[in-house]
């Protein structure tokens, strides 16, 4: 699977498909065990843009398939906590069954934002599914910063946001090795501000860049302040027209951006078993709308009524059919 050479260049059979109003697309017609041509990666990077998220079903590919795609988008990162594969520290491996219970994924976050430079995206892949539930959900946090009144808006913009490593603490005893470790593990990793709203590096669109698991306050503001002002940010990414809502089956691969999305791993499905290998792409210094950004500003896909969308004659249902 891993060595397939390319041969062929399939650009204009590659689908776009939306999933949600707001983000999330499949891409189809694209076999992720072979390497991409430079004209297939143009349309997937574009589409990934665009929607966010990108899933990929079908997709017969090992490890080496996976981290040879993350890396066609930059270099991979490296957690300093998830457990990984053995001879691919890139590789995180989410292995949750009986004997060892999901944990810490079950709150909207956006993955790492501890870091100087969180991840651009990142790209998880389903091995084993349960039969019932574990399903991920997603919000787009630039549709919910465009939701927020024009005077909210200009009352976060400027502010920063403070963030910790806070839910990977508990992974530590009160032993004189693990406080050592922690300790080190702090000077590698200590508190850091990021903008509240994120500048996105290459579309320029605007969101809400903090998250319940991460952030821990604003800057420059009392505790009960901040606190009221986080948790209603915190709150719009439970409003459902920002969300897509996914269930994974075999060989499926979805990745998302990191920069504008916020993602949530329901527990439903324990003691049932669901393994996940997961890759993350590193990425660069977040910046706010007081830095000047001079790229280009990619908007979401408008969605336009398809033929089958003609007015319905009396008696029939309407049928929506919305198309890029």
């Amino acid at each position: 699977m891993s060595e397939a050479v390319k041969t062929t260049d399939r650009t204009n059979e590659i689908e776009t498909v939306r999933l949600g109003r707001n983000l999330g697309a499949e891409i189809r017609n694209l076999d992720l065990s072979q390497h991409l041509t430079a004209n297939e990666f143009g349309v997937v990077h574009r589409a990934f843009l665009e929607n966010e998220i990108l899933v990929f079903r079908d997709q017969d590919i090992d490890a080496r398939d996976q981290i040879a795609f993350g890396r066609m988008f930059g270099d991979l990162s490296i957690h300093p906590f998830s457990p990984n594969l053995a001879g691919m520290p890139e590789l995180i491996v989410l292995d949750n069954h009986q004997g060892n219970p999901p944990r810490l994924t079950d709150q909207w976050h956006s993955d790492e934002t501890f870091r100087e430079t969180p991840p651009m995206a990142t790209i998880l892949r389903s091995t084993i599914t349960p039969k019932l539930g574990g399903d991920t959900m997603f919000a787009s946090m630039s549709a919910a910063y465009e939701g927020l009144s024009d005077e909210i808006q200009r009352l976060i913009s400027g502010l920063e946001g403070i963030f910790d490593f806070k839910p990977f603490r508990t992974l530590f005893n009160n032993d004189p090795e693990s406080k050592k470790r922690l300790l080190e593990i702090e000077d590698e990793h200590p508190i850091r501000t990021h903008p509240v709203v994120r500048v996105h590096p290459e579309s320029g669109r605007k969101s809400i860049f903090v998250n319940p698991q991460f952030t821990i306050g604003i800057k420059g503001m009392k505790e009960e302040e901040s606190r009221a002002l986080l948790t209603m940010l915190f709150d719009q990414a439970k409003v459902p027209e920002y969300q897509f809502r996914h269930h994974w089956e075999q060989n499926t691969m979805i990745m998302w951006d990191n920069r504008c999305v916020l993602h949530y791993a329901i527990h439903d499905y324990y003691p049932q078993r669901r393994r996940m290998e997961r890759v993350t792409i590193a990425g660069d210094k977040p910046f706010g709308p007081d830095a000047p950004y001079d790229g280009p500003h990619i908007g979401r896909p408008e969605l336009t009524l398809s033929e089958q969308d003609a007015p319905p004659q009396d008696g029939e249902e309407p049928v929506r059919n919305f198309k890029r």
